[in-house]
């Protein structure tokens, strides 16, 4: 398979992880507008409404950190990292990559045994299955590990993303 095809179906990829993003984003909206009719039109407040809100937000955060974020929007020290040279950039990709590295498959074992072991729990009124509901934090843990990995394999190539490049000003040094 060539450059082109992968990137071509990494951004497909992309694009599909950002509708799921939005559908939990539009569900997440729905339910509060529901729950605000139901409240302050109806005066019957829902719970289910509340908890699918929680459930929804709680997933698209994760969700978005492991798949819709770029690089460039994870938060760092701009400031050192635009004032420092390309070799010391790398160095921080490094460094900071295997620590994240090491850091969630640490806990990659514990997490795995504690949602499989939430199973046994529901949610309060969709009565969702516990274990499903925090899934999402072993897909977050994977999937930071894989960019992680992907992100110290581009910093030993001594390949920088343009968008951070741009942010130290485009200085190559």
């Amino acid at each position: 398979m060539g450059m082109a095809n992968r990137a071509a179906i990494g951004v497909w990829l992309r694009r599909r992880a950002e509708n799921v993003a939005v559908v939990l984003i539009a569900t997440m909206f729905i339910s509060f507008l529901i729950q605000i009719a139901a409240r302050y039109v109806f005066n019957r407040p829902i719970a289910w409404t509340e908890e699918l809100s929680l459930l929804c937000w709680l997933w698209v955060v994760l969700w978005g950190a492991a798949f819709v974020l770029s690089d460039s929007e994870e938060v760092r020290f701009d400031i050192i990292y635009g004032a420092v040279s390309h070799k010391a950039r790398r160095a921080f990709t490094l460094i900071t990559g295997l620590v994240l590295i090491v850091l969630y498959a640490i806990s990659l074992p514990a997490s795995w045994k504690y949602v499989a072991f939430m199973h046994r729990e529901h949610s309060a009124y969709l009565r969702i299955p516990f274990n499903i509901l925090y899934s999402i934090f072993i897909i977050f843990a994977v999937a930071s590990i894989v960019r992680h990995a992907w992100l110290m394999r581009e910093a030993i190539l001594g390949t920088v993303p343009p968008l951070l490049e741009a942010a130290s000003g485009g200085d190559a040094s």
